[in-house]
């Protein structure tokens, strides 16, 4: 392997390794270590959407609407599948799909609010800077899975 494969695998690596943490840092409701996984400073405005909500940017709103959603997840993890990197440059492009698993406050009692599962694609955009790779990007869009209730055959002529 020559020495810019052996580049480009290692940014890839760092790039799959920044993406995981970021994952991570949300299981684990670590609101200061998600904020030191996005790109610094006001020189690059950082966006993200959640499924259903519009359109974040700028630093301070991305990272509290990560706070609202600690805040009122009681149990988060994400199974990532179909994880697929792209670069050009300095900008390293992730794609993936989030399998879901979460859970709101327990009721009644209870160890643990009702657990819901969700499919979600993600895009995450990253940066090289001085510190590694930031995310300046992130848009998960659900997937709308089919219900099986629909009959799509076509009635019979008798």
């Amino acid at each position: 392997m020559n020495e810019e494969h052996a580049r480009a695998a290692a940014d890839i690596a760092e790039v799959e390794a920044a993406n995981t943490a970021f994952y991570e840092a949300v299981e684990r409701g670590d609101h200061e270590a998600l904020s030191g996984l996005w790109l610094p400073g006001e020189d690059l405005t950082v966006s993200c959407v959640h499924p259903g909500w519009p359109v974040l940017t700028g630093r301070g709103d991305v990272l509290r609407s990560y706070a609202l959603i600690m805040a009122n997840t009681e149990y988060i993890q994400f199974f990532l599948t179909d994880v697929s990197i792209a670069m050009t440059g300095d900008t390293a492009l992730v794609t993936c799909t989030e399998n879901i698993l979460s859970g709101g406050p327990a009721e009644d009692g209870d160890a643990l609010g009702p657990l819901v599962g969700q499919l979600v694609v993600a895009t995450n955009v990253f940066r090289r800077t001085p510190d590694g790779w930031k995310l300046w990007s992130h848009h998960g869009s659900p997937v709308l899975a089919e219900t099986g209730e629909e009959d799509d055959e076509e009635p019979s002529a008798s």
